[in-house]
């Protein structure tokens, strides 16, 4: 499967992108009404930012106790049941007053749900596609992820202008309905792929199994860190920029999309695996360039080119999906994206706090080079990573010479 018509030629992916959109969608412009409710109520900027950015902490809880869902439960069963409570989350949260202590609860809980049967979504993946189709179908998801966002923080951003927050939320609640009747009718019913029932023994069972796998701890590892902490860089955009910091987020992400594209579509699987080095090194190269103080447009332009370098992410997901026990894929994928959200936000606020220290620019400047020291450190364990040849490439490499 290389092409895009391919791919949205199967049915069940094409629900499965479209509900994956209208979730994204409510989820940015109820985050938007939410972190201007929050900050109007409180006048905090700590409380408005974890409103917003605060909810992926919450899965470390589930990573901790029924991560083990994603694979325990029917697959459609599982997106369905994070899909209806955050429909009933989004849905309390149109309350006119609802206390500001309950709306967090509430992003919490839904935050956790999502957190233990993500990896659910992305496993299915592997089973609604033709073998090989992994790759283009993640860029692809990760690509309209984005363009949502966008979307979901413009257009909520529009609305805010003439609704309450409390109507945003009402809007929101009916994207989330779409993307419950989407994944509930538009998806055909598979078993568990495990027989043993979702539990926290289970769930830290099969956690440790597969960090002491080499190969799976040193995915895990390369998948989190090094990213995470250019994230960081990311996160003191708006006080390198001001006003103008969205300029510098909008060029991220369209980095990030153009690398989604070249990688998912158009590379083969052999020239992904030689990829991986180069852009895992792309990804904290430009940013060391901060240490110059350059004006926007410069700016823009690395934090671009730097962004291509996410999609070193793809390749390494589909070695971490041939490494992993059949029967607990979606516990692998969603102990990555977990790992991965919660690093995100700890690296944020662990660059916020160098930028309270060192002026912003160098701030970038030096976790970009942490990110590149992590990345040479980390290099060489993904050795034990990398998929074998196929069978055929491995005979004609162990063919002698002139045979």
């Amino acid at each position: 499967m290389r092409t895009y018509s391919e791919l949205f030629a199967v049915h069940e992916f094409r629900n499965l992108f479209l509900a994956n959109c209208a979730g994204i969608a409510a989820h940015t412009s109820s985050a938007l009404a939410l972190g201007s409710l929050t900050y109007a109520v409180t006048g905090s900027a700590t409380l408005t930012a974890l409103s917003m950015f605060g909810a992926p902490l919450a899965g470390v809880l589930g990573s901790l106790t029924l991560l083990s869902a994603a694979d325990s439960l029917p697959p459609r069963r599982a997106l369905t049941l994070a899909a209806l409570v955050a429909l009933a989350g989004t849905a309390v949260q149109t309350v006119p007053g609802l206390p500001i202590g309950a709306r967090f609860a509430v992003i919490l809980l839904v935050a956790y749900v999502g957190s233990i049967t993500g990896g659910a979504r992305w496993s299915l993946l592997n089973d609604i596609l033709p073998p090989g189709g992994y790759v283009l179908a993640r860029s692809t998801m990760n690509a309209s992820v984005g363009v949502m966002q966008i979307a979901g923080f413009g257009t909520g951003g529009l609305l805010l202008v003439w609704l309450a927050p409390h109507q945003v939320f009402l809007i929101a609640t009916g994207l989330r309905a779409v993307a419950v009747a989407m994944t509930w009718f538009g998806l055909r019913e598979r078993p568990a792929r495990a027989d043993a029932r979702a539990s926290t023994a289970r769930t830290m069972r099969v956690n440790r199994q597969l960090w002491a796998d080499r190969g799976c701890r040193a995915l895990y590892l390369n998948l989190w860190l090094p990213s995470g902490l250019v994230v960081g860089c990311e996160a003191l955009f708006l006080p390198y920029a001001g006003d103008r910091a969205g300029f510098l987020f909008a060029a991220g992400a369209l980095g990030m999309l153009a690398g989604d594209v070249v990688v998912g579509r158009f590379l083969s699987p052999a020239a992904r695996r030689r990829a991986v080095l180069p852009l895992r090194l792309l990804l904290p190269l430009p940013y060391l360039a901060f240490l110059l103080h350059p004006d926007l447009p410069p700016a823009m332009l690395l934090a671009l080119v730097a962004s291509v370098g996410f999609a070193a992410s793809l390749p390494l997901q589909e070695w971490l999906i041939d490494r992993a026990p059949v029967e607990a894929r979606g516990q692998a994928l969603g102990l990555q994206q977990n790992g991965m959200m919660t690093g995100q936000a700890v690296f944020a606020a662990l660059a916020g706090a160098v930028a309270d220290v060192l002026p912003t620019h160098r701030a970038v400047a030096l976790l970009a080079f942490l990110s590149l020291v992590v990345t040479l450190l980390l290099t060489r364990s993904l050795r034990h990573a990398r998929p074998a040849p196929p069978p055929v490439v491995a005979a004609a490499q162990a063919a002698p010479a002139g045979a």
